[in-house]
């Protein structure tokens, strides 16, 4: 079941040339309006269609909870927080669209929705945060006296709506908690999309990155191409070029050529999942960055909300890691890249051990080894 598509516009072809440094913007710097990753409708909830950037911005309409679980499984839409609204969305959506007639059919059918969603990605914890914060809101929702699908529909759609809101504003205030963390001025490695298009807007790790630059600091961004699926190359770099932040991508084997040039003062990525000691399993070939990065002194800080947190996972070990299909590692573009037969491995994350992680940027705050400390420690005071 695939939804509607939309063509919005075509964006200006990239030349084969295109070196991707730009001139540092101006001062003051202003952030450009805002990326529309994902947006509740009267219609549905449309999509900013991800697997066709960076030359095409496609918007698609997902009409049915199911179309908004192939949203997330094709990978239309991507990025921890953005796949948990998604999915708040796509349940919102469902209950939207039912005929039952009553409160429990309505909630026998909001489980089958709830499992459906949950299978489409699971290593981001954000989707099953989500889950959970739905289904805890149903509950009340037909808990209460003269409960009817219309009262709880209504509720469920004003708590999709404002975990889309919380999710900007968390990454704005993380965003300011990291931003003092980056130089002053040089350049920042960062690793698959952690931007406007992994979130509900602004983002984790680019998040962090557009507040320094807000703050007036001199940042130039060096985006890993990140294999197979190029979120660095497509999505990181036309982001930033969107908002007139210097940056260059670099094939993925060329990161410890250019940290022992000393071309890269700091890393920023963000996290998928953050277990219970910080270990963080992000986008494969994360892993290999922060062990780079710790031989050549540089700090490497992981950004991500409160909801990647996941205190019950107690190590990275534990962390289940997707399998994406061979086809994005043999194909590129509908071509053929390798013989035929050959075996293919294809994990869509790795995880960092917590040794390697200078400090983790979350809207709580900015939080230091040891982790297992440290997390908790937050979880509990906010908890009071």
């Amino acid at each position: 079941m695939q939804p509607n598509e939309f063509h919005i516009m075509l964006l200006p072809n990239l030349s084969a040339d295109t070196q991707g440094i730009l001139a540092v913007p101006a001062a003051p710097f202003t952030l450009k309006s805002m990326i529309p990753t994902l947006e509740w409708t009267a219609d549905g909830v449309r999509f900013l269609d991800q697997t066709r950037l960076p030359l095409e911005e496609t918007y698609v309409l997902a009409t049915s909870y199911q179309q908004v679980a192939d949203v997330i499984s094709t990978m239309v839409v991507r990025g921890a927080p953005a796949i948990g609204v998604s999915a708040a969305m796509g349940l919102a959506l469902g209950v939207s669209r039912s005929q039952a007639a009553t409160v429990p059919a309505l909630a026998a059918e909001f489980e089958t929705m709830c499992t459906t969603l949950a299978a489409t990605r699971p290593t981001a914890v954000n989707l099953f945060w989500a889950i959970e914060r739905m289904k805890s809101r149903f509950g009340e929702l037909a808990a209460k006296t003269g409960a009817t699908p219309a009262h709880v529909r209504d509720g469920l759609i004003a708590e999709a709506q404002a975990m889309y809101e919380e999710d900007i504003q968390a990454c704005r205030q993380m965003g300011a908690h990291g931003a003092e963390l980056l130089p002053q001025r040089g350049g920042v490695l960062t690793h698959c999309n952690a931007g406007a298009l992994a979130t509900c807007g602004y983002g984790t790790a680019l998040g962090v990155i557009r507040s320094a630059v807000e703050q007036g600091r001199e940042i130039h961004v060096y985006a890993d191409e990140t294999r197979p699926f190029l979120q660095g190359a497509r999505l990181t770099a036309w982001e930033l070029m969107h908002d007139g932040i210097p940056t260059t991508v670099l094939c993925d084997n060329m990161a410890a050529s250019l940290m022992r040039q000393g071309k890269i003062q700091a890393v920023v990525v963000g996290a998928d999942r953050i277990a219970a000691n910080g270990d963080v399993a992000n986008k494969i070939g994360t892993y290999g960055v922060a062990v780079l990065a710790k031989e050549h002194g540089i700090p490497f800080f992981v950004a991500a909300p409160w909801s990647t947190i996941d205190l019950k996972t107690p190590t990275g070990e534990a962390i289940p890691i997707e399998q994406r299909s061979p086809r994005e590692v043999t194909h590129h573009a509908g071509k053929q890249l390798t013989p035929n037969g050959v075996g293919i491995e294809n994990p869509a994350f790795d995880v960092t051990p917590a040794r390697y992680v200078t400090a983790i940027i979350t809207e709580r705050g900015v939080l230091r080894a040891p982790y297992s400390e440290s997390l908790q420690e937050l979880e509990t005071a906010a908890s009071r």
